[in-house]
């Protein structure tokens, strides 16, 4: 018959295994949330060969929300074959290159199918297609250069010119980079987005010139959209209080017809 002493001092259950933990652990990079299947797609667009830079950025935000960058930039070793958590690691690395190959044109998936590991393919895709890329940089310059706002609105016209910009900070990176240097780069972009705004927008642009120091990109922005609001209101208000503007927009009541009694003829009345 087992004392009290005995019956207040049962052994503690061991804890389970490091690789059983690590596997059950939501913040461990080789757990696996049950949504995750190799099927997934994580990243939109895919790869095609012209668009390295955003669509790298975009896998390497995706993988670092999952907690699993490690397995592409070699932070995460590949354990031997006889550690217990080898299979957990190759499960999490066969996930990635299912993931990559998903993200990719199928004339790039072909080339890189028959990699061992996602590490591989990772720096394989970059060494084939972040290097050398002095021509798509010219191209970056001829279009940045040339954008214009034309017909598109504020908002595009800005989206646009950001999403050039941007591309190439990639292939030009600024780090290191000085304050000074960082703010001379903000001042170009601020410079190149008003000098390609429409003409209506001269006196507010030649007024936010005349800022010193200028003002953040998003405020500059911020300036311009609501000086295009403001136009806006301006000349519906100029619609509502001008009758020839009215006939002559369709607006208010319909104009006299040709012919008809009371008619003027602005062009033809004599004197």
């Amino acid at each position: 018959m087992a004392s009290s002493f005995d019956s207040d001092h049962e052994e503690t259950p061991p804890p389970p295994p490091l690789f059983t933990y690590l596997s059950q652990t939501p913040s461990s990079p080789i757990h696996i949330h049950p949504s995750e299947s190799p099927t997934s797609v994580i990243v939109s667009p895919p790869f095609t060969g012209n668009n390295y830079q955003s669509w790298s950025r975009s896998i390497q935000m995706a993988l670092i929300s999952k907690n699993k960058m490690g397995f592409l930039n070699g932070s995460i070793p590949v354990p031997a074959s006889t550690n217990p958590l080898f299979p957990h690691w190759e499960h999490c690395n066969t996930l990635l290159m299912s993931w990559i190959l998903n993200s990719v044109s199928p004339s790039i998936a072909q080339s890189i199918i028959f990699f061992k590991n996602a590490a591989a393919i990772w720096t394989n895709l970059k060494e084939s297609f972040s290097q050398g890329d002095l021509l798509r940089v010219a191209e970056l310059h001829e279009e940045i250069y040339s954008l214009k706002q034309g017909s598109a609105s504020i908002r595009n016209y800005y989206t646009n010119l950001k999403s050039l910009w941007e591309e190439l900070d990639n292939f030009r990176s600024l780090v290191p980079c000085t304050c000074s240097a960082k703010e001379f780069h903000q001042q170009d972009f601020i410079i190149r987005f008003l000098k390609c705004l429409n003409e209506r927008f001269a006196m507010v642009c030649s007024q936010i010139f005349l800022l010193d120091p200028l003002p953040f990109t998003n405020r500059v922005f911020s300036m311009i959209i609501q000086h295009e609001r403001q136009y806006s209101a301006t000349t519906l208000t100029s619609l509502d209080t001008n009758p020839f503007a009215n006939a002559v927009s369709g607006r208010g009541r319909s104009a006299p017809q040709s012919g008809g009694r009371g008619q003027i003829d602005l062009f033809n009345s004599k004197v």
